[in-house]
């Protein structure tokens, strides 16, 4: 398990003061929500304003980033309208079915540059991408202009001192690509003058908004070339920061006493390093998505970032109003399924008292928390068979892995339930016909009339069917070199063998769940509506997407202080355990104290009644507004705008006057205010305290249930 220390700080109260410091000098406090700015670029085209996004995941899924750059698309088209584009690589097999492709108006200066590229050999597909809002797209095949790349190498080494190694191919591929960006850029600049000169209109101010450093090359070129647009730069997680991290390194405690440029020599990745730290110190604007990310740039990158773009969902695509209690509902009976037939002939538990934790994401085993969370889950079962031995826990773990195909056993399991469903559905319908027949004839049937020795030899071979001598597997799937695999070494340690006596029941599935898998049957997002906590103790987090998805649709959730997520809600939320989100100190204190600390979360949780359940998940989802882009697009548009202002000190943002100017408030009432007294009289029956109906409840008696003082 991963080494963990305690923060070694000679004076905690100044260290918290600081990192408070942090916030406020790192942040833009926000003054209006991005929704005021809303007019498809009205105002943006007035002022001859335009915005080039550049991500190595546009219309290219690959990575975490391309989850950021789609949901995010709607809210940027709706603020910057055809004043907007989007770049990045052209890959076929994901441009088929993400890009409709379509030329820009003639006299748009955007085709001018684009055919001024294409008259020098490069290929370039212009278009719209096929998500929420349509923004307009350029992407760039690097094949094209790979003949050039020992002289863009050569303009590098010149002006940057910077050597990208030959067999590097994807340090190559983002070379050739930041100087196609770069050129498109120059290009567009010079025919947008030409273009606002023949059109009396104001100069052009030009921002490009590049992430991560594959996309980075292109903001190093314009700045060494001296071209005058406004660059922002995010990194989502540093390069450096994760290579230490997947080393098992005490990451936090050494961040201020690593040696970069060696560290990054010995993981063979200083060149990448270079360019990564080129980007930020060449950026106008430097941004990260929070603040723990922030502070890893600081010493690894060695700039603070000028403002914190916390990363926002599309709140619409999850949201289902007041039905996501019923979905929940829905979604779980999917999971009982699974369930029965993976636990076939050890269902010794009452589904009803089962309760579903899940953890899920890339296959890091130390960085996503999975070592901890195990760990945790054998101290609850511990603690649950002492204090609650009818309530079980399934703790589902889906890590994509290689596998061998599916284990037998588990498909052996699912058949078996169908065999037996089948065969009930069989004999009720014939009992059904006879109790109809004899009733019919003007008597009451008896057992031996309705229920028949061929119905019960059927019941009984399925029956006989399902019975085993061994334990439900642990696994779904043959783990490839599984006596290898970290996870499957951590069950073994902590002999969680889903065996009759275990409260908590192990579930490890390889692979991405989809609604065509042959177990489950339905996709990630329908399964995390059927669980009831997901646990994501993360180790090395810049964001978190899984928990952020989680709250969106009303899950409480299990997040650290060294996530950003969780530094997000710590930040903004009063008391987060009371609005379903746990966060684990992975920060200040040492390992054991974590582990305990997350095994008492998850039994805190497993004490809650269904009705408590109910109020904490209506509570969670209450949360939906404060993770929307809609909310936290704010923070990119003033990363724009102080970038626009670095560079054309001139600019006075319009826009800024129109809008309510209204603070963000991100902090909500612990519960919605009770019926009013004049319409009481009318509720037929007062409801039983402490039932499991859902009732519209105040603030006191929902912290009474939820037992907060």
């Amino acid at each position: 398990m991963r080494r963990q220390m305690s923060f070694r700080f000679e004076d905690q109260d100044s260290s918290s003061m600081a990192m408070r410091m942090n916030r406020r000098f790192s942040r833009v406090e926000s003054g209006a929500d991005l929704k005021d700015y809303f007019d498809r670029g009205d105002i943006a085209s007035r002022e001859n304003r335009w915005n080039f996004e550049v991500a190595w995941e546009v219309a290219n899924k690959v990575g975490g980033i391309y989850t950021v750059i789609r949901s995010k698309a709607y809210v940027s088209t709706e603020e910057m309208g055809e004043q907007l584009c989007m770049m990045g690589p052209y890959k076929e097999h994901c441009a088929r079915t993400e890009m409709e492709e379509m030329e820009f108006p003639r006299g748009n200066p955007l085709l001018d540059a684009v055919n001024a590229l294409r008259s020098r050999g490069y290929k370039i597909h212009t278009g719209r991408w096929l998500v929420d809002g349509n923004p307009q797209l350029i992407l760039f095949d690097i094949g094209s202009a790979a003949w050039k790349l020992d002289q863009f190498k050569s303009e590098m080494w010149e002006k940057c001192n910077i050597g990208i190694p030959h067999l590097d191919i994807e340090t190559n591929d983002a070379v050739i690509l930041g100087f196609m960006i770069a050129e498109f850029l120059e290009e567009f600049r010079n025919f947008a003058i030409t273009y606002s000169q023949n059109n009396e209109l104001s100069p052009p101010r030009i921002v490009a908004h590049f992430h991560e450093w594959q996309a980075g090359v292109g903001l190093i070129v314009l700045r060494t070339r001296q071209v005058e647009i406004a660059t922002v730069f995010t990194t989502h997680a540093t390069l450096l920061g994760r290579y230490l991290c997947a080393g098992n390194t005490d990451f936090y405690n050494n961040l201020d006493k690593f040696a970069v440029d060696e560290e990054a020599g010995k993981r063979q990745i200083y060149h990448r390093y270079c360019l990564e730290r080129g980007a930020t110190h060449l950026s106008h604007i430097f941004t990260t998505v929070s603040e723990i990310t922030g502070y890893e740039a600081e010493h690894l990158l060695k700039r603070k970032p000028d403002i914190i773009t916390p990363n926002g969902l599309n709140v619409k695509k999850f949201s289902a109003i007041h039905e996501f209690q019923n979905l929940h509902a829905v979604a779980k009976e999917k999971i009982n399924e699974f369930v029965r037939g993976h636990f076939y002939g050890h269902m010794d538990f009452d589904l009803d008292k089962t309760l579903y934790f899940f953890i899920a994401g890339r296959y890091e085993f130390g960085n996503k928390g999975a070592d901890i969370f195990i760990e945790s889950l054998a101290r609850l079962n511990a603690m649950l068979k002492h204090e609650r031995p009818d309530t079980t826990v399934v703790a589902f773990l889906i890590f994509p892995t290689k596998t061998n195909n599916f284990n037998v056993d588990s498909l052996r399991g699912h058949a078996v339930i169908k065999q037996l469903r089948d065969t009930i559905n069989n004999v009720q319908q014939a009992v059904g016909k006879r109790m109809f027949d004899t009733c019919l004839k003007g008597h009451i049937p008896g057992p031996d009339e309705l229920l028949q020795k061929d119905d019960l030899v059927k019941i009984k071979r399925c029956m006989f069917a399902m019975q085993r001598d061994s334990m439900p597997p642990v696994t779904t799937h043959n783990v490839a070199d599984d006596w290898n695999d970290p996870v499957l070494a951590s069950i073994r340690r902590c002999h969680l063998f889903n065996s009759v006596h275990d409260r908590v029941k192990m579930v490890f599935h390889p692979e991405f769940l989809t609604s065509t898998n042959p177990l489950f049957g339905i996709d990630y997002e329908e399964f995390v509506r059927g669980c009831h906590l997901g646990v994501f103790p993360s180790y090395y987090e810049p964001w978190g997407y899984t928990p952020a998805e989680c709250t969106v649709m009303g899950i409480p959730s299990v997040t650290t202080n060294l996530s950003g997520f969780g530094c997000f809600m710590q930040e903004h939320i009063s008391d987060p355990k009371s609005y379903g989100i746990y966060i684990v100190d992975r920060r200040y204190i040492g390992l054991e104290n974590s582990v305990q600390q997350l095994s008492s979360f998850m039994m805190e949780f497993s004490r809650l009644n269904r009705r408590q359940r109910i109020i904490q998940r209506n509570r969670t989802e209450r949360l939906s507004d404060l993770l929307d882009w809609r909310t936290l697009g704010i923070y990119y548009r003033q990363a724009r705008v102080k970038a626009l202002q670095a560079v054309y000190p001139d600019y006075v943002d319009e826009s800024a006057m129109y809008g309510s100017r209204s603070n963000l408030i991100f902090s909500r009432p612990h519960s919605e205010p009770p019926s009013p007294t004049s319409s009481r009289h009318t509720t037929p029956a007062p409801s039983v305290h402490g039932s499991d109906d859902e009732d519209s409840v105040d603030e006191e008696t929902e912290l009474k249930e939820l037992g907060i003082k």
